[in-house]
């Protein structure tokens, strides 16, 4: 009987071994169906996303409806516009490219008006946030809230901002425009062009005061070597006023980051040690930073920052140097002129920060901060 038994349980074994084994193989087969089955791109190809691009939807199309709720909180639907023509916006106010056409747009409101136009930002964020947003731009434009992350479908998958304009019957009138540039653009030919549809290159009259899109056009890729650095005077985190000035005669490390930053937190430890190394040599580090006082705070405290932190408004320092993201830094000779073009991300600005140390250290100097 014990013989019996111990032939069972080894049958009972080998026979789970095999049907174990057997799954196995057959999701290694599916595993190899499926890769070779997938589109194949050679080494240091770019992805094929890389060169996706997005038409939106044609002209003529009917704009898919929607409900969603306003800023007091009463819900409208795209069926309550029908008869009047509509710059549907992707928006957000957090957003740094938002930031900076957000005073063009309301300067644009009252000729809207007079092509029975209207702006509809559809927006991140609550209420509040939104409309004190709205107050400090004067933006006087529909804000219509994405609750619970309810974007209209011509919008999925977009950042921000992005717009269709849509006549009187809710269909597209004009090409979709991607970005700060496109949308811009789109709201000033709709502000003085006439009721018929627009075409993408359409000349029209210029608005009185407006500068062509070139002189307009909005820098996000940071001011480039030999650019005069701007000045600033902010406030840092005990209350003291800190500006570029002050550090004339030094190189700086001009560093902008945000307190809820992944990299920006990976960068962090990095400042701290180039700032041990290299204060005594002429190396200056100002950071930059978004938010609120107590984020900021927190975060020099938890990474024990010595050097100077100071706070942007939103993103207004970061317009002036003309990029958006962090972290971000520029390297500032002597004179005042940026030495570099902007190095982004943790690895590009280390990289900035020793390449200067080390040309200090044998000696050499930027062309820019002899000028």
């Amino acid at each position: 009987m014990i013989t019996l038994l111990l032939l069972l349980i080894l049958l009972s074994i080998w026979v789970g071994f095999y049907q174990l084994v057997k799954q196995q193989g057959r999701i290694l087969l599916r595993l190899d169906a499926l890769e070779r089955s997938a589109p194949t791109h050679d080494q240091g190809s770019p992805a094929l996303s890389e060169h996706a691009h997005f038409e939106g939807l044609p002209s003529g199309t009917v704009f898919p409806g929607f409900e969603l709720p306003d800023l007091s909180g009463k819900a409208r639907v795209l069926a309550d516009f029908r008869g009047k023509r509509l710059l549907l916006i992707h928006w957000n106010f957090e957003c740094g490219f938002c930031e900076a056409i957000a005073n063009d747009l309301a300067g644009l409101e009252t000729a809207f008006e007079k092509q029975n136009a209207q702006i509809v930002l559809l927006a991140s964020g609550d209420e509040s946030s939104n409309l004190e947003h709205a107050t400090t731009h004067s933006l006087k434009a529909l804000i219509l809230l994405l609750k619970d992350q309810q974007v209209p479908k011509p919008f999925e998958q977009q950042g921000t901002p992005v717009a269709y304009f849509l006549d009187e019957q809710a269909q597209v009138a004009a090409p979709f425009a991607s970005g700060a540039d496109e949308v811009l653009a789109l709201a000033r030919r709709i502000a003085s062009s006439a009721a018929e549809p627009i075409e993408p290159k359409q000349e029209r009259r210029r608005l009185t005061g407006e500068r062509s899109l070139a002189e307009s056009h909005i820098e996000r890729n940071g001011l480039k070597a030999g650019t005069r650095a701007p000045d600033f005077r902010l406030p840092d985190l005990q209350g003291h006023s800190v500006s570029l000035d002050d550090y004339r005669g030094q190189r700086v490390l001009l560093v902008f980051s945000d307190p809820n930053c992944g990299p920006c937190d990976e960068l962090s430890p990095h400042l701290v040690r180039l700032y041990q190394e290299h204060r005594s040599n002429g190396l200056a580090i100002v950071l930059v930073g978004r938010g609120s006082k107590e984020e900021n705070r927190c975060k020099a405290e938890r990474f024990g920052f010595q050097f100077p932190v100071v706070l942007q408004d939103k993103w207004k320092l970061s317009k002036e140097y003309g990029i958006f993201a962090t972290p971000v830094a520029f390297l500032i000779a002597e004179n005042g002129v940026i030495a570099q073009d902007v190095a982004v991300g943790k690895d590009a600005i280390l990289a900035l920060a020793h390449d200067t140390a080390r040309s200090e250290q044998r000696g050499e100097y930027n062309e820019f901060a002899i000028r």
